[in-house]
């Protein structure tokens, strides 16, 4: 079955960086475009950023372009989200989101089970 597993959030101080890792499996991932969203508290899902599934494009919420950058491994079915200059804004759950092809729209994330993970939590304070 469909799983994705991320890693890597952390307490981190305004202006500090992170890694963040979604290691995927249960389906052939090289054929599916992959996107981060995030979920702050109180708030609901927020897109940040698509990635095609060869990897050669990525599109960016504003909020976040020019600081994070979206990247993947076909080979070793890992999905990366490195994020820079970080802002209390920033803060919340992020979950890696399996989408249903190619397709790099919102509507073409899949709402089959498994195909978002169980998020993992970054804060963002000093």
């Amino acid at each position: 079955q469909v799983q994705l597993v991320e890693s890597g959030g952390d307490l981190v101080q305004p202006g500090g960086s992170l890694w963040l890792s979604c290691t995927a499996s249960g389906f052939r991932f090289e054929d599916y475009a992959m996107s981060w969203v995030r979920q702050a508290p109180g708030k609901g899902l927020e897109w940040v950023a698509t990635i095609s599934s060869g990897g050669g494009t990525d599109i960016y919420n504003w909020s976040v372009k020019d600081r994070f950058t979206i990247s993947r491994e076909n080979a070793k079915n890992l999905l990366w989200l490195q994020m820079t200059r970080l802002s209390p804004d920033d803060a919340g759950v992020y979950f890696c989101q399996k989408h249903i092809g190619e397709g790099m729209e919102r509507s073409d994330w899949s709402r089959r089970p498994g195909s978002r993970g169980q998020g993992t939590q970054v804060r963002v304070s000093s």
